[in-house]
C-alpha cells in the first residue's frame, strides 16, 4: 500500500458522541484524546512522516465560555502530560495558529513542549490550535508586505513558491490526505492553501470512535485513487513518473 506523506485530520464529533450517551460535552473531548493518542501511535508505527490535527479553530471562540475554558485547560494538561509519550515515540511537536490570545502559562507550555521535542526524528506532529486558513494566508501576506517595505523583497519576486514559504507548515510537504470525521462535508477554514491537491475523505464515524481500523480504511480509500495533478489518465499510463514528479513539486 502506498502511504501518504502527510495526513491532516479535522477531529469532529466529540459533542455529538457525548450527547448520544447523555453525557456532558466535555466527556466527548476527553474521550477524543484517546483517539488523538491512537493516531499518533499508529502513524508513528506505520511510518507516516507528517500528521496535522485540527484541534481548535479561530471560530471556536464562539462556543460557550465554559467549554472554551475546558478545552484550553485540556490542551495545557495534554501538553504537560503527553511529553513522555511523545519522547518514547520519537515525535516532534509543533503548534500552529495565533498564540497571542493564550495565557502566558499556555504559551510557555507550548514553547517548552516544542523545544523538548525539536530534536526528535520520527513523526512530525502539528497541532492546529486557534488556527484558521484565512488567518494563515493573511499573516503570510503581512510578512511579505513587511519585506517589501523594508526592501528585502521585490514585488516581482513574489510567486506561489515564495508565498507558500511564509505559510504555516512551509517546511512540510502539502497534505496528501484530509480526513474529516462525524459526517460533515466541509473543510471549515482549515489549511485552505495547503489542501490544493489533497484527497478528501469523509466518514460518519465520530472522532472519539475513530481509531486504527478507521484510519486504515481511510488509507485504503486513499490508495485506490489516482492523483493526476492536472494530467489526464492516459498521460500517467504512458509516463507514470509524472505523478511522482508532481507529488514532489507540491511537497
Amino acid at each position: 500500500m502506498e502511504l501518504p506523506q502527510h495526513i491532516a485530520i479535522i477531529m469532529d464529533g466529540n459533542g455529538r458522541w457525548a450527547k448520544k450517551r447523555l453525557l456532558p460535552r466535555i466527556a466527548g473531548h476527553q474521550q477524543g484524546m484517546e483517539s488523538v493518542r491512537a493516531m499518533i501511535s499508529h502513524c508513528s508505527k506505520i511510518k507516516i512522516p507528517y500528521l496535522t490535527l485540527f484541534a481548535f479553530s479561530s471560530e471556536n471562540w464562539r462556543r460557550p465560555e465554559s467549554e472554551i475554558s475546558f478545552l484550553l485547560g485540556l490542551f495545557l494538561k495534554s501538553l504537560k502530560g503527553e511529553l513522555k509519550a511523545l519522547a518514547e515515540n520519537n515525535v516532534r511537536l509543533r503548534i500552529i495558529g495565533e498564540k497571542t490570545r493564550f495565557s502566558k502559562e499556555l504559551q510557555n507550555a507550548i514553547e517548552e513542549a516544542e523545544v523538548l521535542t525539536e530534536n526528535n526524528k520520527g513523526l512530525m506532529l502539528n497541532i492546529a490550535f486557534n488556527y484558521g486558513g484565512k488567518w494563515d494566508i493573511v499573516q503570510a501576506a503581512q510578512k511579505l508586505c513587511d519585506k517589501v517595505v523594508k526592501q528585502e523583497l521585490n514585488i516581482s519576486e513574489i510567486n506561489e513558491e515564495v508565498f507558500q514559504d511564509h505559510l504555516c507548515l512551509s517546511d512540510c510537504p502539502m497534505p496528501d490526505l484530509l480526513i474529516r470525521t462525524s459526517g460533515e462535508y466541509r473543510i471549515s477554514n482549515f489549511l485552505l492553501w495547503q489542501f490544493a491537491y489533497a484527497e478528501l475523505y469523509f466518514t460518519d464515524t465520530l472522532w472519539p470512535d475513530f481509531r486504527e481500523a478507521q484510519l486504515e480504511e481511510a488509507l485504503k480509500t486513499y490508495n485506490s485513487r489516482q492523483r493526476r495533478f492536472g494530467y489526464i489518465e492516459e498521460q500517467l499510463e504512458i509516463h507514470p513518473h509524472l505523478e511522482i514528479i508532481e507529488q514532489q513539486a507540491h511537497a
